[in-house]
């Protein structure tokens, strides 16, 4: 994990949109704590991290880096950590 790489995440205004309407159509405020919370998840940064590696001018708006399904995990379990622990094998 790179603080370089959490840092650029988090100045990436489609990623930001794109966690701030995953936010709200789950109905929640997109709070910096749930943004921060997907910007730090390792396979958000390791994504991230790769794409800036290889020189894609867009990771953030990039489907295919950062997946929709991601930043949902992300923002559930922030929201409903009870559904995280629901989730866990027993």
């Amino acid at each position: 994990m790179s603080y370089n790489t959490i840092h650029e995440s988090s100045k990436d205004e489609v990623l930001n949109g794109r966690i701030t309407a995953c936010c709200m159509q789950e109905h929640h405020e997109p709070l910096t704590e749930a943004m921060w919370a997907v910007y730090t998840a390792s396979d958000v940064e390791e994504a991230y991290a790769y794409a800036l590696e290889v020189d894609n001018p867009n990771p953030g708006g990039d489907e295919t880096v950062v997946t929709d399904s991601m930043i949902l995990g992300v923002i559930q379990g922030f929201f409903n950590p009870a559904q995280l622990l629901e989730a866990q094998p027993k």
